[in-house]
């Protein structure tokens, strides 16, 4: 049930990264964004911690596979920027 958490969660960092030409900090997310993806991280946390449909996985896991996602959103902001650049994509 990692690998499906984790896919959840990488998408939904994606999402946030590739949805403007500008760095992730620098564009206010809509309403509809913010609370879908806070929805989205409740819910498939709370089934992978209470093993809802799946085995349960400890929190530990749980919270390192979000601040896995986190960081991987953040490595692919600062990577997209110049990449896009050059290659005139964006």
């Amino acid at each position: 049930m990692v690998v499906a958490r984790s896919a959840v969660q990488v998408a939904k960092a994606a999402t946030c990264v590739i949805r403007g030409r500008q760095h992730l900090w620098g564009l206010r997310p809509s309403i509809w964004l913010v609370l879908s993806s806070v929805a989205d991280v409740l819910i498939i946390s709370t089934l992978a911690a209470l093993g809802i449909a799946m085995a349960p996985l400890p929190i530990a896991i749980v919270a390192g596979v979000f601040a896995a996602a986190v960081a991987f959103g953040a490595i692919l902001d600062v990577v997209r920027v110049p990449v896009f650049a050059r290659l005139h994509i964006a």
